[in-house]
């Protein structure tokens, strides 16, 4: 389950695109998406980094998939979300605003206890990151 998760996040989760500059330059400016990617990312990285908190997996895959209709139905095909979600370059600039918004919570994407009491805050408050998770 966690390597579908993975597998998933990484499909997903983590951004852009070698297809054309404009599928790139699009989805990168899709505000709502990317922001529903760094949630996803977040998400991914508090269940791999604290032992006590697992993914809730179909509700991650499910947020996933909307994220990829949603693309969907702004006109972007299949292979252009694809070729976003597995461009180097945007996953490096992905991970960038997933440590900077684990700084902001006072987290560190290097100190797992940290990891488990962000994401305890996120399950407690439900938030769209919490609800992701599931603390064991």
């Amino acid at each position: 389950m966690m390597r579908i998760l993975s597998t998933l996040a990484l499909s997903i989760a983590l951004a852009a695109t070698s297809v054309g500059a404009s599928a790139q330059s699009g989805l990168y400016n899709e505000k709502d998406i990317n922001d529903g990617l760094l949630i996803i990312a977040v998400a991914d990285k508090i269940r791999r980094g604290c032992d006590s908190i697992s993914a809730r997996i179909f509700k991650a895959r499910s947020y996933a998939v909307g994220l990829k209709e949603l693309a969907s139905s702004r006109g972007y095909s299949d292979e252009e979300i694809d070729n976003y979600i597995e461009n180097k370059e945007n996953k490096a600039e992905m991970r960038l605003r997933r440590n900077a918004y684990f700084q902001s919570k006072g987290a560190s994407n290097l100190d797992p206890e940290s990891l488990c009491v962000l994401g305890r805050a996120e399950i407690q408050k439900q938030s769209q990151i919490g609800a992701l998770l599931r603390a064991r």
